[in-house]
């Protein structure tokens, strides 16, 4: 079985594109076969992961929109994982889809052909989402088993945690029952400092919201990665960032009941 985790956090800044591309290439070290979903028309997933986007003539734009076979779509990374790109054209998408009847279930219906297309498809598909609540964020939730809220640890940076949750919410009524918030996972984590941490335990305490371990550090080589067109798990493989996805990962695993 695939398990589909939407990355979805509305505020920008939080470390949406690096978890998606660390916990990817993470989990692809421990044996599992990832698809990575770039949903952001800023493209910083595709770009991050050594694809320039304005090359692509194909892209996640195409699939949603045009109703291209995804698997023509996808591209194998040096990382190990899959990914099914982005370009500005996707920025046209939300439009596009307003007016277009089931559009909820578009990037739904798109996974599961690719799933059927393929011989034993992948383990494990994450969501790159745009920072809104917008259509291309509600059709990542109603394709997702759950979803992971990355959240750097400051005080500003949870005020739209409610909004988002209301979104799921909604996204449960209406067109996934089964969607399941796993959790916060704190980003950029100063451990020097209290506010970090009273950060943490006023979200715990405010929207009852599992708090995934352990936190991610910041550290200058999250930056210098994208450069590389590569995760820091290539790039930095002993530094404590890499090494936090890393455990993070196992701990998702064991979540999903899946052993390496």
């Amino acid at each position: 079985m695939t398990t589909t985790l939407a990355i979805a956090n509305q505020k920008g800044g939080v470390a949406k594109t690096t978890t998606v591309a660390s916990l990817g290439a993470a989990l692809a070290e421990l044996g599992q076969r990832v698809l990575l979903v770039d949903l952001d028309p800023q493209a910083c997933l595709t770009f991050s992961l050594g694809i320039d986007p304005e090359d692509l003539e194909l892209s996640v734009h195409h699939v949603l929109t045009k109703g291209l076979a995804p698997g023509e779509a996808v591209i194998a990374t040096e990382d190990g994982v899959d990914l099914l790109p982005a370009t500005i054209e996707l920025a046209r998408a939300e439009a596009d889809l307003l007016t277009r009847t089931g559009r909820e279930h578009v990037l739904k219906m798109a996974l599961e052909d690719l799933a059927a297309g393929e011989a034993g498809g992948h383990d494990w598909v994450l969501l790159d989402c745009p920072p809104s609540l917008g259509v291309l964020t509600v059709a990542a939730l109603t394709a997702a088993d759950g979803v992971l809220i990355p959240l750097q640890c400051e005080t500003l940076s949870h005020r739209g945690v409610g909004q988002l949750l209301d979104t799921v919410h909604d996204v449960r009524r209406f067109t996934n029952r089964g969607l399941e918030v796993w959790g916060v996972l704190p980003t950029l984590y100063d451990g020097r400092t209290n506010h970090a941490r009273a950060v943490l335990d006023n979200i715990s305490e405010t929207y009852e919201l599992e708090v995934i371990e352990p936190p991610i550090p910041k550290s200058i080589r999250f930056a210098e990665a994208p450069a590389a067109g590569r995760s820091i798990l290539s790039t930095a493989r002993s530094n404590r960032g890499a090494n936090a996805y890393r455990d993070v990962a196992a701990n998702l695993l064991e979540r999903a009941g899946r052993s390496t």
